[in-house]
């Protein structure tokens, strides 16, 4: 874009993996296993300490039939470009095949379901990848008793357990070369997540970030295998170590200012969060974020250089919730029309205006307009001589620019109104985000 306006800095050249990642912008995150039986979310075991055998009837019960088609047709149809689904969570229940353990669904059921996944997000034309938790409940090897997240981590029968992390490392490095040899190209990584007493060192994060290279070079990885989220690592350090991953990961809110590195270069960052408060399938939980809601968060990220990937749940069939559906196919609505405004663009270094948010990318620039004007809308940040034209994005019609004798002192600022008649006030054309095209000068 050739403006008076200061370009945002450009992101450092060792991000250059994640490109096509930033101009997607907007992903699905898949929670799914057997705890969509108790259906209390994917951390019933360790919130009520649920041993290994009085876990298993939830393991037994678990035998969905899922229409993986119906999966990425819904991500598709609203707006997301990658998905990123659970192959194994921290109960250790793997939804993949794999020859060092029978505890998976290719063993108990038959079926490889990652592999059913990855088919279906494919052939859709939606990029792919695997979340693989680095904990795992399942095994006698892993820290058991004064663990920070164990099911038995206060039980006193387990008191004298002894892990073994030579052999859980084994375990685990064996487990991520099955996911990266077996299922072609992986275009994320997903790794969840470090916590004290349990980071690089015990997961063995230099090689198992050459197992992860050797075998998906191209991968985007994230930062937990050093961090969680809310610690960033080294990411953002001048001395970022070789598992520092690909992006930072917030989880559950959206940062209030762009995540830069220590000399205020800009790092990629991804915001997961949930459609209600919980990851895995709960029945009990109806607090829904409402579409609107998510969508000004989307437009939230984009404008200070993040991503969303919002979460669905499905339940132990294999259904993602009927509401999560409806959410998704209205934010859906939205991008259909708008999504020129998220994929491909970023901060357009304009702060933020009371109205909504600017979004740049395309060589042009995109007013969010969340709040409607009484009047006129000043398109802040810009002077009248800078803008060339202004369309509305969702069906490319022209906003004129506009004088008002309503605004003192105002006829150098760009202005545009919604009707005939500039000093009247107007409805959005869209009451949840309106955007406007503006090409400037």
């Amino acid at each position: 874009m050739t403006s008076p306006l200061t370009a945002p800095a450009p992101v450092d050249p060792r991000f250059d993996r994640s490109a096509w990642w930033r101009a997607d912008r907007f992903g699905m995150f898949i929670h799914w296993g057997a705890y969509s039986v108790p259906a209390r979310g994917e951390w019933v075991r360790s919130y009520e300490r649920i041993g290994l055998d009085d876990y298993r009837s939830a393991v037994d019960a678990f035998r969905p039939d899922p229409d993986f088609d119906a999966w990425a047709r819904t991500a598709a149809d609203a707006g997301m470009r990658y998905a990123v689904l659970t192959a194994k969570h921290h109960d250790g229940y793997a939804l993949f095949d794999s020859a060092l353990s029978d505890y998976t669904t290719a063993t108990v059921l038959g079926r490889d379901l990652v592999a059913e996944f990855l088919a279906a997000f494919r052939a859709r034309g939606i990029k792919v990848g695997l979340y693989f938790s680095l904990l795992d409940w399942s095994r006698p090897d892993y820290p058991h008793f004064g663990d920070l997240h164990h099911p038995m981590r206060d039980a006193e029968e387990f008191r004298d357990h002894a892990p073994d992390l030579a052999s859980y490392r084994e375990f685990l490095h064996g487990q991520v070369r099955e996911i990266c040899s077996n299922y072609g190209k992986l275009d994320v990584l997903w790794f969840d997540f470090s916590y004290p007493g349990m980071g690089p060192a015990e997961w063995g994060a230099s090689e198992l970030m050459r197992i992860v290279r050797e075998l998906q070079p191209d991968a985007v990885l994230d930062n937990r295998l050093e961090g969680s989220g809310s610690d960033h690592g080294s990411l953002l350090t001048d001395s970022p170590t070789p598992w520092s991953g690909d992006f930072t990961s917030p989880e559950q809110v959206i940062p209030a200012e762009p995540i830069v590195d220590v000399h205020g270069r800009p790092v990629p960052w991804e915001s997961c969060l949930t459609l209600n408060n919980h990851w895995g399938y709960c029945r009990a939980d109806h607090d829904w974020k409402p579409a609107p809601v998510l969508i000004h968060r989307l437009v939230e990220c984009v404008s200070k250089g993040g991503n969303m990937l919002l979460n669905v749940g499905p339940d132990a069939r294999g259904r993602i919730p009927v509401e999560s559906r409806r959410i998704l196919a209205r934010i859906g609505e939205w991008m259909d029309a708008n999504s020129e405004s998220v994929r491909g663009c970023g901060p357009a270094g304009l702060g933020r205006p009371e109205w909504g948010r600017w979004t740049a990318g395309h060589g042009k620039l995109y007013a969010h307009v969340m709040e409607p004007p009484v009047g006129p809308l000043v398109l802040t940040g810009l002077d009248r001589d800078q803008v060339r034209s202004v369309h509305l994005l969702s069906d490319g019609s022209e906003l004129p620019l506009v004088d008002s004798w309503t605004v003192v002192g105002g006829r150098s600022r760009a202005m545009v109104s919604f009707g005939p008649q500039p000093e009247w006030t107007y409805l959005l054309p869209d009451r949840v985000d309106t955007v406007l095209e503006i090409e400037l000068r």
